[in-house]
């Protein structure tokens, strides 16, 4: 490794100093930044984590790792096999209206919130 600094297969090489500082933020990068600094990122979350157990999806990822978990053997199954299998099923079956409605109380923040 030429730069000293390892590369991951999930995440782009971690910037240096000098390049984080001359780098402007992209766009996404801006609005990650306010939603954070301003708590509504943290409310988003909860208002997903409650839609989430309200419609019985948390319900269907725990019986969805536990048949995985029962085929493969208790002890032959790490979290990281739970990830790799489960995350497509978990991200593919988030209901519609629960998209709909956080993306909405993004663009509602985005509305009322000046990004520069």
């Amino acid at each position: 490794m030429v730069s000293g600094r390892r590369a991951s297969i999930n995440r782009p090489p971690t910037p240096s100093a000098e390049e984080d500082r001359d780098k402007e933020p992209s766009l996404e990068e801006a609005i990650n930044i306010k939603l954070v600094e301003s708590g509504e990122k943290e409310k988003l979350m909860e208002l997903l984590r409650e839609r989430l157990v309200e419609c019985g999806w948390r319900d269907e990822m725990k019986a969805l790792c536990r048949a995985y978990a029962r085929k493969k053997g208790r002890n032959n199954v790490t979290v990281d096999d739970l990830i790799h299998v489960i995350t497509p099923k978990g991200r593919a079956s988030v209901p519609d209206s629960v998209k709909a409605e956080l993306l909405q109380r993004i663009r509602s923040f985005l509305m009322s919130t000046s990004l520069r």
